[in-house]
C-alpha cells in the first residue's frame, strides 16, 4: 500500500470535487473516506488510475452525504456530473486549491492554517508549532475555519500573500524532517514564479533553493543533525545555489524588498562563504535588521542575536538575547551556544539540556542532548 501516492493526489482529488461544487467541509471529508476505503482495497488491488478511482469514490461518497442531509437535497442533482470511467485528467490542481483555500471570507491566519492541515497534510500539533501557539488554540481556530466556509463557493480565489504564507510553512515543515514536502513546496513555488510576476514570488522561490541547496550536509551518516558551520560545504548543491542567487539579484533589482527576499539575501551570505570562518556576519547582521523592520518578528529578533554574537562577540550576542523573551522556541539552545562561546560551559550545558528537553522534533532533541554531554565531559576533566 503506498500512503505516499495518496498522500500526493489528495490535493488534486479534493480541488477536483470543490470545483465540481462541493463546499470545502463536505469535500474533505468525502475525500477522507475515499482515502479510507483506498487503504483497505488497495493491498489487495490497487487500481490502475489511482486518481480516477479516487475521484469516483469521493465523489459518491459526497452525493451520499448529500442526499442525507436534507437541507442539501438540491445537490442531488449534481448526480450527472459524476466523472466518467477512465483516466482522471494529468492537470495538477495542488496550487489553484491553495488560493482557493486563501477565501476573501476568512482572515490570512484562518486561511494558511486551513490550508496547511487540509492540503498541505501537516498535523494540528505541527502548524501550532508554527504559529507559536498551544495545540488546543491551533484547533479551534481550524475548526472555525472549516465552519466559515462551510456551503461557500469556492470562486473568490485569495491574494498571492496568504498562499506564499502557506508555502514557505509547508517547506519549512518539510526541511525540517518531520514530513518531507520541501521538495513539493519547491515544484509549486516554480509554478507560481512562472505565472505571476512579484518579487516575492521569486525571493521565495531563491530562499527555498538556498536553504534546499544544503539538505544532503544537514545530516550525518547516524541520522544526527550537522550544524552549519560543521557542514560538508562541498556537499552542497552548487546548481541550486547559483539559480536562487540569480533569481534572488533578479528580485532585489526591482527594489520592492521584501522579507522572502532579505531571508534569501541572509543564505545567500552564508552560501556564498567557502568556509563558515569566512561567512560574512557584519553583513548578516545589517539584513536581519532589514528583516526585523519587515516583520518584527521575535524569531527573526532570535536569529539576530546568534549573528550579532559572531559579527561583534558572544556577549553582544547575549546582550541582544536578553531583550527577548525566553520562551521563545530555541532560545534556551541559543544561549546555550552563546555561553559556550563565552567560555561558560557549565551555563551552556544546563542551558543545552533545557534546548533538548524542548526541542520540537527527535534529530534535534537528541543533537542538543549530545552538547549537553559533550560539555559535561568536558567539564569533568
Amino acid at each position: 500500500m503506498n500512503e505516499a501516492l495518496l498522500r500526493s493526489l489528495t490535493p488534486s482529488v479534493l480541488g477536483i470535487l470543490v470545483r465540481r461544487g462541493a463546499d470545502f467541509a463536505a469535500a474533505e471529508d468525502a475525500v477522507q473516506d475515499a482515502l479510507v476505503e483506498a487503504l483497505r482495497v488497495w493491498s489487495a488491488d490497487q487500481p490502475r488510475d489511482p486518481k480516477g478511482w479516487l475521484v469516483t469514490v469521493a465523489w459518491r461518497r459526497f452525493l451520499d452525504q448529500a442526499r442525507a442531509d436534507a437541507a442539501r437535497r438540491r445537490r442531488e442533482d449534481r448526480v450527472d456530473e459524476e466523472p466518467p470511467p477512465g483516466p482522471a485528467p494529468a492537470l495538477d490542481d495542488t496550487l489553484q486549491l491553495y488560493f482557493l483555500c486563501a477565501h476573501p471570507s476568512l482572515t490570512p491566519a484562518s486561511a494558511v492554517a486551513l490550508t496547511l492541515r487540509a492540503v498541505g497534510g501537516l498535523t494540528t500539533r505541527q502548524i501550532a508549532q508554527a504559529y507559536l501557539v498551544p495545540e488546543a488554540t491551533m484547533a479551534q481556530r481550524i475548526s472555525r475555519a472549516k465552519r466559515t466556509v462551510s456551503g461557500v463557493r469556492f470562486d473568490r480565489p485569495g491574494d498571492v500573500a496568504t498562499v506564499l504564507r502557506v508555502l514557505y510553512l509547508v517547506f519549512n515543515e518539510g526541511y525540517s524532517g518531520d514530513v518531507d514536502l520541501a521538495a513539493e513546496a519547491i515544484r509549486l513555488t516554480r509554478q507560481l514564479a512562472a505565472h505571476v510576476e512579484h518579487p516575492e514570488v521569486a525571493g521565495l522561490l531563491a530562499l527555498m533553493l538556498l536553504h534546499h541547496a544544503r539538505r544532503a550536509a544537514r545530516i550525518a551518516p547516524d541520522g544526527s543533525l550537522v550544524p552549519l558551520a560543521q557542514q560538508d560545504r562541498g556537499r552542497w548543491d552548487t546548481g541550486s545555489i547559483a539559480e536562487g542567487v540569480a533569481i534572488l539579484q533578479a528580485a532585489l533589482a526591482r527594489d520592492k524588498l521584501g522579507e522572502f527576499q532579505a531571508q534569501a539575501a541572509i543564505a545567500a551570505l552564508h552560501a556564498d562563504a567557502p568556509t563558515a570562518e569566512e561567512t560574512d556576519w557584519v553583513q548578516i547582521v545589517e539584513w536581519y535588521d532589514e528583516l526585523a523592520g519587515l516583520t518584527d518578528s521575535p524569531i527573526v529578533r532570535l536569529n539576530r542575536a546568534v549573528a550579532v554574537g559572531e559579527a561583534d562577540g558572544p556577549r553582544a550576542g547575549l546582550a541582544a538575547l536578553a531583550a527577548l523573551d525566553a520562551a521563545l522556541p530555541r532560545h534556551a539552545a541559543v544561549a546555550a551556544y552563546l555561553h559556550e562561546r563565552d567560555g561558560d560551559l557549565a551555563t551552556a550545558a544546563r542551558l543545552y539540556a533545557e534546548a533538548a528537553r524542548k526541542a520540537p522534533n527527535l534529530a534535534e532533541r537528541d543533537h542538543l542532548t549530545r552538547q549537553a554531554a559533550r560539555l559535561n565531559a568536558d567539564g569533568g576533566r
